[in-house]
């Protein structure tokens, strides 16, 4: 069985006895998805509802992804800037659009390719 813990994103593949008892004992803490049941089972990525809900905001994931990689805050990046923290933020949840020329800021600020976040 795969599952996939959303938040904190966590990817678990189990078999054996009692699988079930597990999966319901990390349910009552964390969301959930069971990705496929059956070994034989298979289930293309484009499929599932995590990749539809991680391209729905494509930029916003690569910029936060490529932002805590270079250990950077929302704040320590903001400051960077010269912008304010809120519009890291809006740019991660896909609140705001980013602009190509705040894209190269932002890509000169994380030492990272321009095309990483674009």
């Amino acid at each position: 069985m795969l599952a996939l813990v959303k938040k904190p994103r966590i990817e678990i593949s189990l078999q054996g006895e009692k699988v079930g008892e597990l999966i319901q004992w990390i349910s009552k803490k964390y969301e959930v998805s069971i990705l496929t049941s059956d070994q034989d089972e298979s289930v293309a990525v484009e499929e599932t509802d995590f990749w539809q809900e991680m391209q729905s905001n494509r930029i916003g994931n690569l910029l936060s992804a490529a932002r805590l990689k270079a250990n950077f805050s929302q704040s320590k990046l903001a400051e960077k800037l010269g912008i304010r923290q809120n519009m890291i933020s809006d740019y991660e949840r896909g609140k705001r659009r980013l602009t190509p020329d705040m894209a190269k800021r932002i890509a000169k600020t994380l030492k990272i390719k321009v095309e990483r976040i674009s």
